[in-house]
């Protein structure tokens, strides 16, 4: 009788406060949202298109613009599916191995976190910039990193790499690893294993992981402005360029190309909550087949 009647005290618990201050918590809590998130959103796109669509078009389309858009989507293409490769096997070794070290690999993955993207900037110029460690080398190979695109990949990578890997440790030490040694002692190849067991497992939290890091990665600006050198039409991102023409007032166009991170934003968000629909339908199915499964025997 006292368990039946839990749910309904909880209920009860929850709803005690007066309907007044239920009412100003949500009026802040909206009042917040549309202050700092949706006026500023609204703000780029209306400037963006305060001369109209021809002069919004005319803007995306101008050389250096279209430099931009390819470097940054380059950028992106090639550090998301490295920091990929490096967060599932790092997520693995934590959460289903036990070695000396451990803790010690944990804090460099949130070292990152930490480190201001400027200053990640300005330790690859120390290493790679022509008076640094390796800059005669490089300089003697005619190989150019620093104020080149390979720099501005290296950095992306470093200011990007824990999204993913953070995404998936708790997620595979919540899991745990009897299925997997199941399926090793079921005869199955650690490929396989990966491939059948785990991954269907950590399939909502990776994609999660790959929307979070692609999105930082497009819109970095701190360590990427310190290695690109700002070459029109060679080194300049998207928030690069935004930078260089709000600085030469050219607002319509400065907005123009913020408008497009903006749109990443909420592209971002949209897919974010596809995937977290996703994976809560999946597993309530898994909760109502357990429960459904014993009552059944």
């Amino acid at each position: 009788m006292s368990g039946a009647s839990t749910p309904a005290v909880r209920h009860a618990g929850a709803t005690t406060e007066p309907r007044w201050l239920q009412w100003l918590l949500i009026a802040v809590a909206l009042g917040f949202l549309l202050l700092f998130l949706v006026l500023p959103l609204a703000a780029v796109f209306a400037e963006a298109l305060r001369q109209g669509l021809a002069a919004y078009l005319a803007a995306l389309r101008e050389p250096d613009a279209w430099a931009a858009i390819r470097l940054t989507l380059l950028t992106a293409a090639l550090a998301v599916p490295l920091n990929l490769v490096f967060g599932v096997a790092a997520a693995w070794a934590i959460a289903k191995y036990e070695f000396r070290g451990k803790a010690f690999l944990t804090t460099l993955i949130d070292l990152t976190f930490s480190i201001s993207p400027v200053v990640a900037g300005l330790m690859y110029v120390l290493v790679f910039g022509a008076n640094g460690w390796f800059g005669p080398w490089l300089a003697a190979h005619d190989i150019k990193i620093i104020f080149a695109v390979p720099g501005i990949v290296l950095a992306t990578i470093f200011v990007t790499f824990p999204f993913i890997a953070r995404e998936l440790i708790p997620l595979m030490q919540a899991q745990g690893h009897d299925e997997e040694q199941a399926a090793i002692v079921l005869g199955a190849s650690g490929w396989q294993t990966f491939w059948h067991v785990t991954l269907p497992g950590i399939k909502w939290g990776l994609l999660y992981g790959v929307i979070l890091c692609n999105a930082r990665a497009m819109g970095e600006f701190g360590a990427v402005s310190v290695v690109s050198g700002h070459i029109r039409g060679q080194t300049n991102t998207i928030p690069l360029h935004v930078e260089i023409l709000y600085n030469e007032y050219q607002s319509v166009a400065a907005f123009a190309s913020a408008s497009l991170l903006a749109l990443l934003a909420l592209v971002t968000l949209a897919v974010k909550t596809l995937a977290e629909r996703a994976s809560a339908r999946e597993l309530d199915i898994t909760a109502f087949s357990d429960k459904k499964g014993p009552q059944s025997a």
